[in-house]
Order: C-alpha cells, then sequence, then structure tokens
C-alpha cells in the first residue's frame, strides 16, 4: 500500500514550500527528488489516488519527494502581485532547502533526481551551483526538458512566441504576475519575475543568470554531470522537440546523456505529448519502465568528478 504525506518546509522569509512524501510504510528504498516546470506545480507527478510516476515509483520500493516551488502547489503562501521571487531564488535557495530538509526526513541525500519540461534547466541550473551536488547523485530522468526553444514548428510559434513571449508578458505586467491557471495555459501561476526569466532563457538567449551574471553554461561545459536519460514525445511539437532537447543536451557537460523519443513509430503504445508522457496510463509501460531501467543501470554508488 502507498501511503502521502504532506511535508512543510520553512524559509527565511516566512514561505513553506510543500514536499510530497509517497512512499510504502517503513520504506527504506532509494530517495527520488522530482521537480516540476513552468506554469506546474508537483501533481504532475502524482494523484491523491496513487496514480502517476511518483507512486510508480513508490510501488519499486522507492521513496518519493515531489516538490511545489514557492508560491506553487500546495506551497504557501500563493503566488501574488507581491511575488519578487523567479528563478534565481529557486535555484540558489529553494531546491537547495528541498533537498536538505530531504536529508534530515530521511538521513539521505536524494539519489535520483526527476523533472519535466523547465525542471530540468532548474535541476542543471543547481549542480552548476552546487557542483558538491553531483556526488549524491546516481541518476536523472527528464521529460521533455529544453533549456532553449530551436525548432520552428507552427504550434512553438503560437505557444512560445506569440503567448509565452509576447502575450505573457502583457498579462504579468497588469497583474503583477502571470495568472497562467486562470488563462487556462497551465496548472499553476509564475511571478512576474520567475516568467520574465524563464521566457529570456528559452528565447536561445545566453544561459547567464540576470541576477548576478553567473554564467551556467561557461561552468557546465566541462562537467560531468550524473548520467541523465531525456524524454521526448512524439506530439510534443511545440515545448521540447529532439532539436530542442539535444541542443540542451550539448550544453550540459561531459556525463553520460542519452535521448528516447516516444510514440507508436518506435514501438510504443501511444504517442506521447508534453504532458501526458507524465500522465497517461500506458506511460507505466514504455517510458517510466525504461526509467526504472535506468535507474537500475546507475544503482551502484559512484563519485563523479567535474
Amino acid at each position: 500500500m502507498i501511503a502521502q504525506k504532506s511535508l512543510l518546509v520553512d524559509i527565511a522569509d516566512g514561505h513553506k514550500l510543500h514536499l510530497r512524501y509517497i512512499a510504502k510504510p517503513d520504506s527504506s528504498g532509494p530517495v527520488v527528488f522530482f521537480m516540476h516546470g513552468a506554469v506546474e506545480n508537483g501533481k504532475i507527478f502524482y494523484t491523491e489516488s496513487n496514480k502517476g510516476l511518483a507512486p510508480f515509483l513508490a510501488e519499486h520500493g522507492y521513496r518519493c519527494f515531489v516538490g511545489d516551488l514557492r508560491g506553487r502547489g500546495e506551497s504557501i503562501p500563493k503566488i501574488d502581485a507581491e511575488a519578487d521571487y523567479g528563478q534565481t531564488e529557486s535555484i540558489l535557495h529553494e531546491i537547495p532547502e528541498m533537498l536538505n530538509f530531504i536529508e534530515r526526513y530521511t538521513g539521505s541525500r536524494a539519489q535520483y533526481w526527476i523533472a519535466h519540461s523547465w525542471g530540468g534547466v532548474l535541476m542543471n541550473s543547481v549542480f552548476a551551483r552546487f557542483p558538491e551536488e553531483i556526488q549524491h547523485v546516481n541518476a536523472c530522468v527528464y521529460f521533455g526538458s529544453k533549456r532553449s526553444l530551436h525548432n520552428n514548428h507552427p504550434s512553438k510559434l503560437l505557444k512560445a512566441n506569440l503567448i509565452w513571449f509576447n502575450v505573457a508578458h502583457y498579462y504579468s505586467k497588469k497583474h503583477g504576475y502571470l495568472p497562467a491557471k486562470r488563462l487556462g495555459w497551465g496548472s499553476d501561476d509564475e511571478s512576474l519575475k520567475s516568467h520574465a526569466q524563464s521566457a529570456d532563457w528559452a528565447q536561445k538567449h545566453p544561459w547567464v543568470d540576470s541576477d548576478d551574471g553567473f554564467n551556467y553554461a561557461a561552468v557546465l561545459k566541462d562537467m560531468t554531470l550524473p548520467p541523465i536519460l531525456h524524454i521526448a514525445g512524439v506530439k510534443d511539437k511545440a515545448l521540447a522537440q529532439p532539436v530542442d532537447i539535444q541542443a540542451f543536451i550539448r550544453e550540459s557537460g561531459k556525463g553520460i546523456q542519452e535521448l528516447r523519443i516516444y510514440g507508436k513509430k518506435h514501438g510504443h503504445r501511444y504517442n506521447y505529448g508534453h504532458i501526458d508522457m507524465l500522465t497517461h496510463k500506458h506511460a507505466c509501460d514504455d517510458q517510466f519502465k525504461d526509467l526504472l531501467a535506468w535507474f537500475d543501470r546507475f544503482a551502484v554508488e559512484q563519485s563523479f568528478s567535474q
């Protein structure tokens, strides 16, 4: 039987970050940390009725911690016009605070990291800022993660060029934050700063932090990250085509990285898109099964040098 529990992580400014702990009772299996993408929250990885990737891994003995960034999901308070934080704070404070809490809670650093979409960019950015974290992580799996958009599919021109890079700025300035959930653009809202920063990087601009000029690409160039399995869906035409993911791979260091594409023409049960690569009922027979094999392949503790 799988049990779920909500945990709250206090951070310095009075905000609380939400972590959903999903595991079998008394499990002592490997620890997995999950990070969602933009206009999302952690529920991309689970439902309260134990559907989704995190409950799937819990059934296989893993202890899963699904994070909600500040203001997203069940983190409190919610994003509003007063929210002055963005992805720099996520990289420097929120994700490290979650990882530290997980270690205190379990006695173990998270050994596996999983991300969806922009969450993979945040995770690699954390590796760049905190290279000591690499030695604790056996392997990562990123679902539809890209940094900059290189494809020119019509749906990308609509969803990214028109909406994310232009119309979204209008709504962000009008409301003081991006009300993406109300607009039907995602499962959660974005602060004005997080939207501006992510939109900047997604436009093939340098991978440089707008707050302090930290050059993520330059730092990662000579680093060896934990092995990363990149998952793409054949129907994900706008947000993470193979060309976009391959560009992200090239700027993410020297480590082992593999890209696999999921759809019927590749022998899978369904033609997956950007969201249903994690939520479709057949995912457990395709990419979830391959994720387990990836974790098993790198299960032995190992150290990674920069």
